[in-house]
């Protein structure tokens, strides 16, 4: 059990974080043992736990205390180096020139950023960053585009869970894994242009042109594009004509036969826009004219009763929803409409998306977001692959968005070549296959047909996620298997105060993958600073567990 001393301020931030790390923990009490005390910020800690974890940035009065000798304090982002992996910071740090681990460093300096020693019968770990701020501002204000590819998040939980096995300590958790699987796969589709013929003398009809003709010639040069596929875009804009006549097949209204067929079954999530010809605000006022979307909803009901009726999700691909309730309330209302469904999703149009977002989208019913994310690159914004709360929310989970098609393909983006994407995609894939969770890809509706021509990337991709051992997910679906777990709590048995037993509202109805009760073997102090092996046992949380670790797990 984990006994943690912060900041009242700090504490909503203190359980999300423990939401996403799901071991056993509470906040401290004095008169209660504890195998490992975590302090965040200034404090004095008088327990006898084996562990002491302190996090700060700054010189505290525990380190005058102590006597631990602290260097200068950077008052600006940083990078540390932890076992050959980047944590970025984004507030202050502080580094310990005397006696200083060599566990974390700051990447420019090379100064430690950690202290440890032992003393009395226990373990004093000092960290010199502040936990808590990290994780709050991931959260909330997230990554810049510069740090998409570091998980920071992830990288805490793992630099924690290494720190207290690393010092003897045996550690359980229900990890982000669901059982018989590697880590959730969402598949997910923005509904932007579901029919060329829709636009006429605009600029999406002189964009597809331009990019058909002579983007695709440029790109064939290059050799980003095979012969084929040229001929097959400079056809599509030859028969131009002939689609708006009715002569000719609208080669991007067929956008939902060819998922279904290119998906082969799998489940997969469409957001739908749900009123035309309006492009909606943005925080200063009218959003651009080009974010109007030149069709609505019901104008492809045949469509939507068709994916569903395939076991896919339909969700809201949201206009103002992202800043007005009331808004919100009338655009999801128009999707449960012509779904039948009342729990529905929303991912905003554009990603339009700040700090307020998660409490007025809550306040409009939505069921989800899977907002969080960049245009113009992919990764981890909020430096996480798991679902969380918003700290400003009540309920509503955020189910990060980590790669869009056209943030990889957009000359205005990252313009990377199909090699390129596909090797880009596979360490997000080993990122996800590491630390479980769930990877969450956007492909656009249009951009398996002429001019984009983008699905072997995307097939290729389903391909490695299927060799992976991914469960593949609807986003609600994924959301429904985070809410299981998040429902796991962990409390110590009446029967002995050394047992902690884990319990789980099982419905053995809904359909979802199970838990995992994951446990970690203690390791010799004596590597911590020089190797961190994974070594550990899971169990299916629905078993009863046997082993030598003092715990139990009952449903």
């Amino acid at each position: 059990m984990i006994g943690v001393i912060a900041d009242p301020t700090e504490h909503n931030v203190v359980r999300e974080f423990f939401e996403l790390f799901k071991t056993p923990w509470e906040f401290y009490c004095q008169d209660r043992p504890y195998d490992v005390v975590l302090c965040a910020g200034d404090c004095q800690v008088e327990a006898a736990a084996r562990v002491v974890l302190l996090y700060a940035g700054r010189k505290t009065e525990f380190d005058n205390l102590l006597k631990i000798q602290t260097g200068r304090q950077r008052r600006h982002a940083s990078v540390l180096s932890y076992q050959g992996k980047r944590i970025p910071i984004y507030g202050d740090t502080v580094a310990f020139p005397e006696n200083g681990s060599n566990l974390l460093k700051e990447e420019e300096s090379q100064e430690c950023v950690a202290y440890m020693e032992g003393r009395e019968q226990r373990v004093l770990v000092r960290i010199g960053y502040d936990l808590f701020r990290e994780v709050g501002a991931l959260l909330t204000v997230g990554q810049p585009a510069a740090n998409a590819d570091l998980p920071a998040l992830e990288l805490h939980i793992a630099l924690l869970r290494n720190l207290i096995t690393g010092c003897g300590v045996p550690l359980i958790e229900i990890p982000p894994v669901p059982d018989g699987c590697r880590f959730i796969a969402c598949l997910t589709h923005d509904v932007d242009h579901p029919s060329i013929r829709q636009h006429k003398w605009d600029h999406t009809m002189f964009g597809f042109l331009y990019r058909a003709v002579l983007s695709s010639l440029r790109n064939f040069l290059r050799g980003r594009m095979s012969g084929k596929d040229l001929l097959r875009n400079w056809a599509a804009a030859l028969t131009l004509p002939l689609v708006y006549l009715g002569l000719a097949t609208d080669f991007w209204r067929e956008f939902d036969d060819h998922y279904l067929e290119l998906e082969g079954g799998l489940p997969s999530t469409f957001f739908i826009i749900p009123c035309k010809d309006y492009p909606g605000r943005n925080s200063n006022g009218p959003a651009p004219k080009l974010r109007a979307a030149r069709y609505e909803a019901r104008d492809i009901v045949d469509t939507i009763r068709k994916l569903t009726n395939a076991g896919c999700e339909v969700g809201l691909h949201g206009i103002d929803a992202w800043l007005d309730s009331s808004g919100g309330r009338q655009e999801l209302e128009k999707i449960r409409s012509l779904t039948g469904n009342s729990e529905i999703g929303v991912r905003m149009h554009w990603l339009y998306y700040d700090q307020e977002s998660p409490r007025t989208l809550e306040a409009a019913g939505a069921a989800y977001d899977s907002t969080m994310g960049y245009n113009e690159t992919v990764g981890y914004r909020a430096g996480t692959t798991q679902a969380y709360k918003s700290l400003d929310a009540t309920r509503l989970l955020e189910l990060p968005l980590h790669a869009m098609d056209t943030a990889l393909f957009y000359p205005s983006y990252l313009d990377l070549s199909p090699q390129q994407a596909r090797m880009l995609l596979g360490k997000l894939v080993d990122n996800a296959a590491q630390f479980g969770g769930a990877l969450t890809i956007n492909w656009h509706d249009r951009s398996i047909a002429p001019e984009r021509l983008w699905g072997g990337c995307y097939r290729d991709l389903i391909e490695e996620l299927k060799g992976r051992g991914a469960w593949f997910a609807t986003a609600g679906q994924a959301i429904s298997w985070f809410r299981k777990r998040r429902s796991a709590t962990f409390e110590k048995d009446s029967f002995g105060a050394e047992t902690v037993r884990a319990n789980v509202a099982l419905d053995h109805g809904d359909d979802l993958p199970g838990l995992r009760l994951r446990i970690h073997k203690m390791q010799m102090p004596t590597t911590i600073e020089t190797h961190c092996s994974e070594e550990y046992v899971d169990i299916t949380l629905d078993e009863r567990i046997e082993t030598g670790v003092p715990t139990e797990a009952r449903s």
